[in-house]
């Protein structure tokens, strides 16, 4: 979470180094690229701390019926089958970088960054998504699963 912090604060000073620049008359290259990788960086390394913290969205419509056994057992296959996509997710996007590095897949713009650099956010985080599911999946199992519950839903009107 820090990091995603850290890129949002990289995407802010971006933007307004941006916005700075068409006001004076002077363009600094490959800037909207820059803040385009730290905002995808901002959503990848956030996602295993909002997964932690219980603020992803759940679609408890099916899950609210249940109780019990049923509900574990939902419960346990559902974050079985999340683990699994979090972990293909982060062997692909390791690939996606392996590749990009190998081949020299630089952007398109006019400041040809590697893209193996900004890929890395997406990696690192899809990796540790994937271990917060195995986590989740293995306290789940264990019988030791605390679900955080975000108090938003109960605010909506």
């Amino acid at each position: 979470m820090a990091l995603a912090a850290l890129a949002m604060i990289g995407l802010l000073l971006m933007v307004l180094l941006s916005v700075l620049g068409r006001q004076v008359g002077w363009n600094v290259p490959g800037i909207d690229a820059h803040a385009g990788y730290l905002m995808a960086a901002c959503g990848f390394l956030a996602l295993a701390g909002t997964l932690k913290r219980g603020e992803h969205i759940r679609v408890t419509l099916l899950l609210g019926t249940l109780s019990g056994t049923p509900r574990r057992a939902f419960e346990i296959g559902s974050l079985g089958l999340a683990a699994l996509l979090a972990a293909l997710s982060a062997f692909y996007a390791g690939r996606l970088v392996w590749q990009s590095w190998l081949f020299n897949d630089i952007s398109t713009g006019n400041d040809a960054t590697p893209l193996w650099i900004p890929q890395l956010a997406m990696v690192v985080g899809t990796v540790v998504l994937a271990i917060a599911f195995i986590d989740e999946f293995i306290l789940e199992c264990r019988g030791l699963r605390a679900v955080p519950q975000s108090g938003e839903a109960s605010h909506n009107e």
